[in-house]
């Protein structure tokens, strides 16, 4: 009784908590109810129904909405900062999930693997991203880093960083990856000249491209699959 005198949407608030629990998740939610709910914990008192439709309408989706940036999602009346961060929140966690859930592996033994592996780095990143992978001649991997984080449009891959990178960790042959989280996972004459030009550099220090994965939304584009690149290395035992 006291939250109710305390706050006036507590029954409605209390109501949509329940349902969640109850029905464990969201699937029977509409997307502004979903929006509601998460508002809850950023706004005390106020009615976040308004909210959630006016996210909504800013952004066209649900989807938009949780991928929108923090700045973004904050100038939409009502949100506030608390709000904004709490759902942005949302998709890196996801992320992070996936990437326990899918149980990523230490040894990356064929394609699917390294779509998966890919995936877990960047399946839902807001901006474009540049991983390397180094792996040994059992294709174990060694470790990753991120080369660079670009705009929603370009990132650079850059050869040096690239080439330190494989040499430091000793590498047999690395695994390339990158996200188009405006689009599809097709890659752009840009990515495949950069790609070669990324082989032929490691090529002649004897390090293999096993593959480029680009990675967009859900969906994953292996260069060697697709015959753009060609793992193999002329002149090597």
């Amino acid at each position: 009784m006291a939250e109710k005198a305390e706050n006036p949407h507590a029954g409605h608030r209390a109501k949509l908590r329940n349902r969640f629990i109850r029905e464990n998740g969201f699937e029977h939610f509409e997307d502004h109810q979903i929006l509601e709910l998460l508002l809850f914990y950023a706004n005390a008192r106020r009615d976040t129904n308004p909210i959630a439709h006016a996210l909504l309408e800013e952004f066209g989706s649900l989807k938009g909405v949780l991928e929108a940036r923090p700045e973004m999602l904050a100038r939409v009346d009502g949100v506030g900062e608390a709000g904004a961060t709490l759902i942005s929140m949302v998709v890196p966690l996801t992320r992070v999930w996936n990437r326990c859930a899918m149980a990523v592996p230490d040894h990356i033994a064929n394609s699917r693997d390294a779509e998966k592996y890919c995936l877990s780095l960047l399946a839902g990143c807001r901006t474009e991203q540049f991983y390397v992978v180094s792996l040994t001649a059992k294709c174990d991997v060694l470790g990753k880093r991120k080369i660079s984080d670009g705009s929603l449009s370009e990132v650079s891959a850059y050869p040096r960083i690239v080439m330190e990178t494989a040499l430091n960790y000793n590498a047999h042959s690395v695994l390339l990856c990158h996200n188009h989280p405006g689009g599809t996972c097709a890659p752009s004459p840009e990515d495949i000249a950069s790609t070669l030009q990324l082989q032929h550099l490691l090529n002649g220090v004897g390090i293999l491209v096993l593959d480029h994965i680009i990675v967009a939304n859900e969906s994953t584009y292996s260069m060697i699959q697709h015959g753009d690149i060609d793992y193999r290395m002329k002149g090597r035992n």
